[in-house]
């Protein structure tokens, strides 16, 4: 009877635990054999509670006995035994005998061609603000709203999203503790906010209906919690917050598969959870909606990468010989391309230095990814090159982005003051990083561009350019930032032309012919990259 007793109180304990820990109840789980372990010990301590008797002696003899319990034995040999066969299991799949399959658990197209592949830098859809300006002014906006800012806070998510053809991050609002979870739960969270990584400007989006279920929410409403009570074997990733092209909040969950107990993660698909209604849906990985931008988070994406790089020639030459082992740059980046978002990261040798061997692009909605081979500066080196222009005002860099233009790998980064606020840009060549240009941000990111182009006097890629004569139907002069641009149509097109590209341009008029250069155009307006 006492045992059945122990029992019952072991499945109450047991279910208190889990209703907390949450565990993934899979064997590939390291957290599930906690969590076995911990019910184990459990009732391991409630039968030794149940049998201890202490021995009592008089006059030499034994009056009571007891000897332990069977059960801490059974409960030591099973502990042990679990923890000894995740370590066999685990040495067993380690790189150490399998190289080759961590070395291709990311497929890589190693053929890239950055001038085909990446196009021309469109400057009116380049995200200049990095994740800390974003929640910068993602707090500004809140603490605009005072009916709000004092029940919920803003999370710090920030996810990168392509949101109709715009780059934006956005994050939910969250309880700003659990007395506002108990007053605030019948409404749920009343919305997100968004902030445009191009131009800056954020705003909070209300929804009709509230978010019931989120990060902060407690007990049942608690989204890890409706996660997995509706999928209690499935291994989650890290969660991101989107919404769709209608603007609908959605919480993205990718799905794992381990090998042995926890190593070489493998996204199998995603799970699109409505925060809503709390409704969600299982997508395989290739089946994942379009609108979806995070499917691979940026942390699998470089450990993948990495074990690409190292496993090359087998597990002793990644610690020894080290021949051909390469590994991805400490940092890493977004970048935004047909509808698309893209993790960008250097990859380098495995023996320290301040050059690149070239870099990877990762679609994370789909997890194809690509190497180009352009070798160049790595990417804090260049960061310390453009801090060093403005040393006298303690400037700090934002990692990178990097950038086709004229053809030319180029790395583009923001200058921030103390506060956070950028005062400068700075274009910095991908192949030698001692050329450098910032220019005040306040003239503008074109302005900026046409600085460094002039003060490098970088020649376009001739192989690149589309030569054609055309016929100007009207001309019209703009001067943006103190530089001079000539905007012409023709044919039905139009052309920008700045005024530093020839001397001539002022005496043109319409019905004139002019023989230009330009790359292939990324927006309405085409830019002229030489003049004839």
């Amino acid at each position: 009877m006492r045992k059945f007793i122990n029992i019952i109180i072991t499945i109450i304990i047991g279910a208190i635990l889990y209703y907390f820990m949450l565990p993934a109840l899979n064997l590939h789980n390291l957290q599930f054999y906690i969590y076995l372990v911990f019910i184990i010990i459990t009732y391991t301590i409630l039968d030794i509670s149940s049998n201890n008797q202490v021995e009592l002696f008089r006059k030499g003899r034994r009056l009571n006995y007891s000897l332990a319990p069977k059960s801490l034995t059974i409960s030591s040999i099973i502990i042990l035994s679990i923890f000894g066969l995740i370590i066999i299991a685990n040495f067993v799949c380690s790189p150490i005998f399998n190289a080759k399959s961590y070395q291709q658990r990311i497929k890589i197209n190693e053929d890239g061609n950055f001038t085909e592949d990446i196009q021309p830098v469109d400057f009116s859809k380049l995200p200049l603000l990095d994740r800390a300006s974003s929640e910068v002014l993602g707090d500004r906006v809140m603490g605009q709203v005072s009916e709000l800012v004092s029940q919920y806070n803003v999370s710090t998510q920030y996810t990168q999203i392509n949101y109709n053809d715009s780059i934006i991050r956005v994050t939910p609002l969250e309880y700003a503790d659990p007395i506002k979870w108990l007053t605030n739960r019948k409404h749920g969270i009343v919305g997100y906010i968004t902030v445009d990584s191009v131009n800056g400007e954020s705003k909070l989006v209300k929804l009709d209906k509230g978010m019931k279920y989120s990060t902060s929410a407690l007990f049942n409403e608690k989204l890890e919690r409706k996660l997995r009570f509706s999928y209690p074997t499935i291994n989650f990733g890290k969660i991101s917050f989107e919404i769709d092209n209608d603007g609908k909040p959605y919480y993205i969950i990718p799905t794992i598969k381990y090998t042995a107990v926890g190593l070489k993660a493998k996204v199998t698909g995603v799970i699109i959870f409505d925060p809503i209604t709390g409704d969600s849906k299982k997508y395989n990985i290739e089946d994942v909606p379009t609108w979806v931008d995070i499917a691979y988070g940026a942390d699998l994406i470089i450990e993948q990468v990495d074990d690409w790089g190292a496993y090359k020639n087998g597990f002793l030459n990644s610690i020894f010989g080290q021949k051909n082992v390469v590994k991805t740059t400490e940092g890493y980046n977004y970048l935004a391309m047909n509808d698309d978002v893209y993790l960008y990261t250097g990859i380098t040798s495995v023996v320290s230095d301040e050059s690149n061997l070239g870099f990877i692009l990762t679609n994370m909605r789909t997890g194809k990814t690509t190497f180009y081979n352009v070798p160049g500066a790595e990417e804090y080196s260049a960061m310390r090159s453009a801090e060093g222009q403005v040393q006298d005002m303690g400037y700090s860099s934002t990692f990178p982005l990097l950038i086709n233009l004229n053809g030319t790998p180029t790395y583009l980064v923001s200058l921030k003051d103390s506060s956070g606020l950028v005062k400068m840009y700075g274009f910095i060549d991908v192949k030698d990083y001692q050329k450098v240009v910032v220019t005040d941000a306040s003239k503008g990111i074109l302005a900026a561009k046409d600085n460094y182009l002039k003060n490098t006097k970088k020649e376009p890629n001739e192989e690149e350019l589309t030569i054609k004569e055309i016929k100007i139907d009207s001309i019209n002069t703009a001067n943006i930032n103190g530089y001079t641009y000539y905007y012409i149509t023709s044919d039905n097109k139009r052309y920008k032309i700045s005024i530093s590209l020839s001397d001539t341009l002022p005496f043109v008029k319409p019905n004139d012919t002019i023989k230009i250069g330009y790359y292939e155009p990324v927006s309405e307006i085409i830019e002229v990259e030489k003049v004839y």
